[in-house]
């Protein structure tokens, strides 16, 4: 059953939402807490909080239940996610198939229409990402 989520007032709140998702591995939930979360707050809201297994969960998440219905609501969290502390860190550390993972979220939004991003801006966030 899917856990219900809600709109995280702090980080303290949004890193329990985050670390429950993640131990049940619900990209459905974690799809609703991206859609009700506002993108530029992500940073503020991950502190120094951010993991491979998040940015992970958040991926596939996008990836299966937002990147089809909105680009662009997709695109503006992959911006802000680059922006997280522990960022750069947590990049370096991803597997191959990990890595894959995020190219497969970029190739979607490649094909994707959105009046949210170009296609410029999607190669300068490839660049950001590693890719």
């Amino acid at each position: 059953e899917k856990l219900r989520v809600w709109e995280p007032s702090n980080a303290y709140d949004f890193g329990q939402i985050v670390n429950a998702l993640n131990a049940n591995k619900d990209k459905a939930a974690c799809a609703d807490l991206l859609t009700i979360t506002d993108p530029k707050t992500l940073p503020v809201l991950l502190s120094n909080k951010l993991e491979g297994e998040i940015l992970l969960i958040f991926i596939q998440s996008l990836e299966h239940y937002i990147a089809g219905k909105d680009p662009g609501l997709a695109y503006q969290h992959l911006f802000y996610l680059s922006k997280a502390e522990r960022f750069k860190v947590v990049l370096a550390l991803l597997s191959k198939n990990e890595k894959q993972e995020v190219q497969q979220l970029f190739d979607l939004l490649s094909g994707s229409q959105s009046d949210q991003y170009s296609l410029e801006d999607l190669e300068s966030l490839k660049k950001v990402y590693e890719l």
